[in-house]
């Protein structure tokens, strides 16, 4: 273990050395700078384990500083590692994953690792084809929000045979052993669900997507949960599971299941959706539809978008922290490939935010 002690000692004055911005700085002159060891500076770059947390910190802090650029092909003939991570999502197209994103790149960059993402389309066979490319290309490990089309993790496990970690994130399922990272969606929805109850409404929907992915079933235990506890009988006529393969589908049976919810008597007075694509829509769609939200129906769902807002009404919303899902999810798989916590896995469930507005309000 290296003493950190020296770090501490160290004076503005002593890292303050004048290297143009126009040259790329070394291991070695972040050592000299730093008056560490350049296998130290190396460890601490890298985030192992044998170097305390403040000399991790002085190291990170004077790389970024200078705009210190690691030599990843030299680092990884020598190490026998690409210091490329595979990222493989649904899509990029919405600002929850957009965010998650930005997680995963600064904890990797951070540590001299790049990512390379791809998208499934929520297909299955899409993202079996995406695993082997990126397989193929050399990545050192896999992090993966599984499409909604995936029940069969073979594909995953398989890699893992290969030497190559996997972690999951986001899209979580008891179908192959890894550490996974995630919200609380039972608690998020439950939490959702009881807010509706709390302001009057009694009558209370659900939109959900149809796959067996934890993220929607989680989700809608959560909504029955609350009704449970409140006493409230469930209704199965208002409950919706659509496809969201893709949005023209997504709009489509939406739409239709909006018209099933407002036409059936008696109609529900609130709706709680599952997803951060299906929140939206459903307010752009009521509309549409002429309803006024609160006043003929109120709606809260998931959803992380910045203009919740600014719709009209404002959106209450289920906030996921999707910043830290990427970063702790690039974590673990960084510890993984490092050779660590390769005895146990774990499933990190971080808390969501209730952000109430105006689409949930009680009637006047």
């Amino acid at each position: 273990m290296i003493n950190s002690s020296k770090s501490v000692s160290l004076t503005s004055k002593t890292v303050q050395t004048g290297f143009s911005m126009n040259k790329n700085i070394t291991l070695q002159d972040i050592a000299k700078a730093l008056n560490i060891s350049a296998s130290t500076v190396s460890r601490a770059l890298t985030d192992s384990y044998q170097i305390g947390a403040k000399t991790k910190k002085l190291v990170l802090d004077y790389a970024k500083q200078h705009h210190y650029v690691p030599n990843r092909m030299a680092r990884g003939l020598k190490e026998g590692k690409s210091r490329s991570i595979g990222v493989l999502v649904c899509s990029i197209d919405n600002n929850f994953m957009a965010q998650m994103l930005d997680g995963i790149d600064q904890h990797c960059s951070e540590r001299g690792y790049q990512i390379i993402i791809m998208q499934s389309k929520e297909l299955y066979e899409q993202e079996k084809a995406n695993v082997d490319l990126l397989y193929a290309s050399g990545i050192d490990g896999l992090l993966i929000s599984p499409s909604y089309q995936t029940v069969d993790f073979s594909h995953l496990t398989h890699l893992q045979e290969l030497g190559v970690p996997v972690v999951l994130f986001d899209r979580l399922s008891k179908h192959i052993d890894t550490h996974k990272v995630a919200v609380d969606n039972f608690k998020g929805a439950y939490d959702a669900t009881m807010h509706l109850i709390n302001n009057g409404y009694k009558k209370i929907a659900h939109i959900n997507w149809d796959t067996e992915l934890s993220v929607a079933t989680k989700r809608f235990e959560g909504y029955k949960q609350a009704l449970e506890d409140s006493g409230i009988k469930l209704n199965n006529d208002w409950i919706k599971f659509i496809d969201t393969t893709n949005a023209e589908t997504l709009t489509l049976q939406l739409d239709t299941a909006l018209q099933e919810l407002m036409d059936f008597r008696p109609s529900p007075k609130a709706i709680f959706t599952a997803t951060d694509l299906i929140s939206t829509k459903c307010l752009a769609l009521l509309h549409k539809r002429g309803y006024s939200v609160p006043k003929d129906i109120a709606l809260i769902g998931f959803s992380n978008t910045d203009l919740a807002d600014v719709l009209n009404p404002s959106l209450s919303t289920v906030h996921q922290p999707s910043f830290e899902i990427g970063s702790l999810a690039a974590q673990q798989l960084l510890s993984l490939i490092n050779g660590k916590d390769t005895n146990s896995f774990q499933t990190i469930l971080l808390p969501t935010e209730l952000q109430i507005r105006a689409s949930s309000q009680p009637k006047n």
